[in-house]
């Protein structure tokens, strides 16, 4: 009986992929404990080929291969019924599913041009020539000159936040009294800027940080004691 989490690795053991926390938050949620975590950076996708498929986080569990961390939440909700529940029901699913979708095609796209520069300088000095010249291609312009946009895209950002705003206003977190998967996707994106940039993306008086200050205090500091900057 062994469980082993694949994880993304940046330069100095830093860990700071989103996907990778939102399954480590879903694996300490169910009280599950990991065998081992196998750390590989962005070139070393010969590690996880067995997956068939090149990407992180990938689980390992009893032999079992699972990769995609939406997919790993609902294995785990399914293997693991008598775990504590990461939706509690189908209808909290669906709603996961729909933060999964919003998370990554406003949350994560908004925030990615805004610290791909500081992704870059955390990155394995092997790994850098890869992920610049991937995501220039992407972006269609040097990381240096995204970045030189951050101060404008900012201005933007912040109403982008208000429905989590509005939420967090009435509730301890975006799935109710107590956290679930939702608050772990969302999360998890705030989590990855932590680990890779100095950029001030929330004020102290913003009902955002207090609620993210609530989630650095689950599962025994798992998401705050790990390599990362004040913010």
């Amino acid at each position: 009986m062994t469980r082993i989490l694949y994880e993304l690795l940046g330069k100095d053991d830093r860990r700071f992929s989103p996907f990778c926390w939102r399954t480590r938050m879903a694996l300490a949620h169910k009280g599950l404990e990991l065998d081992e975590i196998i750390p590989i950076g962005f070139t070393e996708k010969e590690k996880i080929a067995f997956s068939g498929q090149d990407r992180v986080p990938v689980l390992v569990d009893n032999g079992k291969t699972v990769f995609d961390s939406w997919k790993i939440a609902c294995y785990l909700e399914e293997t693991y019924p008598d775990r504590p529940p990461l939706f509690g029901s189908e209808a909290a699913r669906g709603e996961a599913l729909f933060i999964n979708h919003w998370t990554y095609q406003v949350l994560l796209a908004s925030i990615f041009p805004m610290v791909v520069l500081d992704i870059f300088n955390h990155v394995r000095p092997e790994d850098q020539e890869y992920f610049r010249s991937s995501r220039e291609k992407v972006m269609g312009d040097t990381l240096e000159a995204i970045h030189a946009t951050r101060d404008a895209r900012f201005k933007g950002f912040h109403k982008k936040l208000d429905a989590l705003r509005l939420t967090l206003q009435t509730e301890p977190f975006l799935c109710g009294e107590s956290p679930a998967y939702g608050d772990y996707i969302v999360f998890s994106i705030f989590q990855w800027v932590r680990c890779i940039s100095t950029f001030p993306f929330l004020e102290a008086d913003d009902p955002i940080y207090a609620w993210r200050k609530r989630m650095f205090g689950l599962f025994d500091g798992l998401t705050e004691t790990v390599e990362g900057y004040p913010c």
